[in-house]
């Protein structure tokens, strides 16, 4: 099993940046890629960025391609994420999820494990 432990969420202005962490613990040698996805009520979990654990470009959903980057601390097992000249429609709950064995690393049901979200809220 794989816990993740999502945090830095909270309340910003419109332009302004939160970085975002996710702790795995657990079995973490089975991580095979990770991912940070967001989901509005209503609506469906959208993909935000990827990345393979062992190495490789991350990828980034149109929507936050330029503002958003991730990086990740492999020693540590922590993935990162620095969200930039953020805008309200950016407000959701943001989740970090992590895949166990090969799969497309957009989609939602690939990611066997996920963490309990974070709010991230950007005022107009």
């Amino acid at each position: 099993q794989v816990i993740l432990q999502e945090s830095g969420g909270g309340l910003v202005q419109a332009g302004g940046s939160l970085r975002l962490s996710c702790a795995a613990s657990g079995r973490t040698f089975r991580l095979f890629a990770m991912g940070w996805f967001r989901q509005v009520p209503g609506k469906e979990r959208e993909f935000l960025a990827g990345t393979w654990w062992t190495g490789g470009e991350p990828s980034f959903a149109d929507s936050v391609k330029g503002r958003f980057t991730l990086s990740k601390d492999n020693a540590k097992s922590m993935m990162y994420f620095q969200l930039n000249s953020l805008k309200p429609e950016d407000t959701a709950v943001y989740y970090c999820a992590a895949m166990t064995s090969a799969g497309i690393i957009t989609q939602d049901t690939a990611y066997d494990y996920w963490g309990q979200g974070t709010q991230v809220t950007v005022s107009s």
